[in-house]
């Protein structure tokens, strides 16, 4: 089981001070930033951008240098009315851009955005060291073995529904208490994944903003990410570029929609999230981090 969530420096809720991802440690001491990859020709804000693997490095390359921890590559979007991708199809986007970004970038940390264990196995052996599941492994029950064979880090969204609709408001039916229902359902799929050999100490925990649930929902999901923090997992907010950006600040177009991301962002880390998943790393990495400047880390921090 997780460590218990406690009150740091500056009474900021906190968690495990580390995130195990394979044979390496990602130190939650800082917000880190996720660049959004997606090796897709549809995605709602940047399909076509990066459907190659020259223009997915090229855009590796822009993602690190504007100062991601770590990149998200994903072949399959999630879009509402997009079409279903195939395994073959998946591992045709996404494997050449795993292969040459990691040769490319040996160093960094390369997240797979995908609910199809054989995907997952295949970019875990190019050397890929994260699954980001926006299914929480309901939809594959191999993947979490996947993850545990390699000791893969593993990102647990909450959706319902499949990749064809989870993105609408078809499951979108909550009561009372919202966030009760998101916890529930979120430590469901994490019991279950460490039964299946994950360790505690590589899972993350995302309450699946704009999926599965209409504003109202993932508003209050935000209002009380506290109560999601205090699960003991650490929590990663991605709500980049999405409607409810738009319907908060009326803009239409997502790739107008920056400043409204990294405001609610901004608030998501006062109230414990530590992993964003953004397209707009420049903007967010300077943005987070005056803002955890600002929550007072301490006066070792500033010297």
């Amino acid at each position: 089981m997780p460590g218990e969530a406690i009150r740091g420096p500056g009474h900021r809720l906190t968690t495990a001070p580390a995130w195990r991802v394979r044979a390496r440690r990602v130190a939650l001491d800082r917000p880190i930033v996720v660049g959004i990859l997606n090796v897709t020709p549809d995605s709602f804000s940047d399909g076509g951008d990066f459907f190659s693997p020259d223009s997915a490095l090229r855009g590796a390359e822009r993602l690190l240098g504007a100062g991601a921890d770590v990149l998200d590559i994903g072949g399959e979007s999630t879009r509402p009315r997009a079409g279903a991708v195939g395994e073959a199809e998946e591992l045709r986007r996404v494997i050449p851009v795993v292969r040459a970004v990691h040769s490319r970038f040996p160093d960094a940390l390369l997240s797979i955005d995908t609910v199809k264990s054989a995907v997952a196995r295949a970019a875990l052996d190019e050397g890929a060291h994260i699954i980001n599941d926006v299914s929480a492994t309901r939809l594959d029950e191999q993947m979490a073995a996947a993850c545990a064979e390699a000791e893969a880090g593993l990102i647990l969204m909450h959706s319902r529904g499949t990749v064809a609709d989870m993105a609408s408001y078809q499951h979108a039916r909550y009561g009372a208490d919202v966030v009760g229902e998101i916890a529930a359902e979120l430590m469901g799929r994490a019991e279950v994944v460490q039964r299946a050999g994950v360790g505690s100490a590589s899972i993350v925990l995302d309450p699946g903003l704009g999926f599965s649930k209409r504003s109202e929902h993932s508003l209050a999901a935000l209002a009380e990410l506290p109560r999601l923090v205090a699960l003991g997992y650490p929590v990663m907010v991605g709500v980049s570029r999405k409607r409810l950006i738009g319907e908060i600040t009326g803009v239409s177009e997502p790739k107008e929609r920056v400043m409204g991301t990294v405001g609610v962002h901004v608030a998501a880390l006062m109230r414990g999230a530590r992993l964003f998943r953004v397209h707009d790393v420049r903007e967010h990495r300077q943005a987070l981090d005056a803002a955890w400047a600002m929550l007072g880390v301490g006066p070792e921090a500033h010297a």
